[in-house]
């Protein structure tokens, strides 16, 4: 059988059946959060605040960017882990996202006076926050790569970037619960790189790992 005539008949076979990968992935998700989660309360600790945190838009802001990542990074996972899809209309997610964190960087900058804008980007341990992602991220990744294996990505390294993507995402959610930096400068900066780090090494293992 040919390529070709193969990836018709799996696409084919998911257009009559619940797609697999989308029942891994939701299985890696629940199993991976737990391990995360665990990781964030004994490696560092929650905000005392990280309840009434969210009477701060700029507090809770940083929830909307991370799970909006996160929506259009599982969507995107889902589309390209098929044989036959591309990321199409999963990259819109990923602009809303983006256009969310410029919308909100543009109010903070008119908000703060210039001197203050440095500051606001450096915020504090940033480069912690920029390992610390990936940190929590890497039970998420290894899931999410495990049960990407179910499918049949025509891509491996943009199916691994996905994982990534979508595990950087989870990781960042759960740090902003720990991290007191809330302007969007810093999240535009040191969460945006914490999350780029993870995608790039998602990259880099599912081109070989997610081969079929």
């Amino acid at each position: 059988m040919k390529t070709d005539q193969l990836i018709e008949a799996l696409t084919a076979d998911l257009d009559v059946k619940p797609a697999p990968v989308a029942r891994a992935l939701t299985l890696a998700i629940a199993a991976s959060l737990p391990i995360a989660t665990i990781m964030l309360v004994f490696l560092l600790r929650v905000r005392p605040d990280v309840l009434s945190g969210f009477s701060d838009p700029r507090f809770a802001f940083k929830f909307v960017f991370t799970l909006t990542t996160a929506a259009a990074a599982l969507w995107l996972a889902l589309r390209v882990s098929r044989p036959g899809k591309t990321a199409g209309p999963a990259l819109a997610g990923l602009v809303i996202s983006a256009l969310l964190l410029a919308a909100a960087v543009s109010l903070e900058l008119i908000a703060l006076p210039a001197a203050s804008w440095f500051p606001a980007m450096l915020g504090d341990r940033a480069l912690a926050c920029a390992v610390l992602i990936p940190t929590l991220a890497a039970a998420p990744l290894a899931a999410l790569l495990y049960a990407m294996k179910s499918g049949a990505p025509d891509s491996p390294r943009l199916a691994g970037a996905a994982a990534g993507l979508l595990a950087g995402a989870i990781g960042a959610t759960l740090y902003a619960t720990h991290c007191t930096n809330d302007s969007p400068l810093f999240v535009a900066i040191w969460y945006v790189l914490g999350i780029a780090v993870v995608t790039t090494i998602g990259s880099v293992i599912g081109s070989r790992v997610l081969r079929w």
